[in-house]
């Protein structure tokens, strides 16, 4: 030990830079940052309760713990609504947010419409300082702010994580610009992986009769209808009308539901009123697989055709790109 009262100037400068290249050799790595938080988790505890929304919080923990731990990732922390993981690579990372997500999904497909998860998430890779416990350094305030910049239900992530893809995952993302983060010092450049098949997973709604697309909301249940309160809590997430006021008329208030499971998207129906899925009349609270390129008729008045993307990889890539094993480092 060091009796620091009888160093020098010179020798306190010294020790320093000695520590510093200490630090640095034991204890900088570099991980993959994974910030979760819950959508809307303020409301749902005004609304709901303490004892509620404590439960959707563990939720959160536990789904997104256990997949985590499934892809050799681990959880750091959790405050308030959101939870801070870490992995050892990109690959291994993006298999465990997937399953993350395909876990939500098969949760909420049980859970009703005021009760479902929604989470965004941000993802960056650099280096920190950690111990195998604690994780720290200005990659994880950078990670954090990534994912306060997500959309709900979006996947977003710097270009140090896209850097680090292969190929085909790479065309599983699309830039969405470069943003100004609170407390970070340049403008950072943000992307958004959209790892789920285009075609099982629709992302856009063309209706035909007046030419327009309306992009799919990032959730699990996607309610359509005629009801629109301005004033209020919107009534559904798509308004369907049709340029005729009096046609409009034979389309239900809440007229279906587009619920998303793992495998791909389904219809509900939720009205007496006429829907047709390619053709075919649905009944009442059935439910009907459907993907890009079903036709939906509403209320023999309206057709929707679901529309993926351009930029997808084929689903044959997907599936190969998230199933192989992490290349060593």
């Amino acid at each position: 030990m060091h009796d620091l009262s009888t160093l020098s100037l010179t020798e306190i400068v010294r020790l320093q830079n000695e520590l510093q290249l200490e630090l640095r050799r034991r204890f900088e790595h570099k991980l993959l940052m994974a910030f979760s938080d819950i959508v809307g988790s303020t409301p749902y505890f005004s609304r709901f309760g303490d004892a509620v929304g404590r439960q959707l919080h563990q939720l959160h923990f536990d789904l997104l713990g256990q997949a985590a731990s499934d892809a050799q990732g681990r959880i750091v922390d959790a405050v308030g609504d959101g939870v801070f993981c870490v992995f050892p690579d990109v690959a291994s990372g993006v298999r465990g947010i997937v399953a993350f997500e395909q876990a939500v999904a098969r949760e909420n497909a049980a859970r009703a419409r005021e009760h479902q998860l929604a989470v965004r998430i941000g993802l960056h890779w650099g280096s920190v300082l950690t111990d195998g416990a604690l994780v720290t350094g200005d990659s994880v305030h950078l990670a954090a702010r990534v994912a306060r910049a997500a959309e709900p239900g979006a996947v977003c992530l710097t270009r140090q994580v896209f850097l680090e893809f292969e190929p085909r995952l790479r065309l599983l993302c699309r830039a969405i610009g470069t943003r100004e983060l609170k407390g970070v010092a340049q403008p950072v450049e943000l992307l958004e992986l959209d790892w789920r098949d285009p075609a099982a997973f629709p992302r856009h709604v063309l209706i035909e009769e007046t030419d327009q697309q309306v992009v799919l909301p990032q959730q699990d249940i996607v309610s359509f209808g005629r009801l629109h309160e301005p004033d209020g809590p919107r009534a559904n997430d798509i308004v369907l009308a049709h340029p005729d006021p009096a046609r409009t008329r034979q389309i239900s208030r809440w007229h279906f539901e587009l619920r998303r499971a793992p495998e791909g998207l389904w219809l509900r129906t939720l009205s007496d009123g006429l829907t047709t899925v390619d053709g075919q009349p649905v009944g009442r609270g059935a439910d009907v697989p459907v993907r890009s390129g079903t036709r939906i008729g509403v209320g023999d008045t309206l057709t929707l055709r679901l529309v993926g993307a351009t930029h997808m990889a084929s689903d044959d890539d997907v599936d190969t790109t998230l199933r192989k094993p992490a290349s060593p480092r």
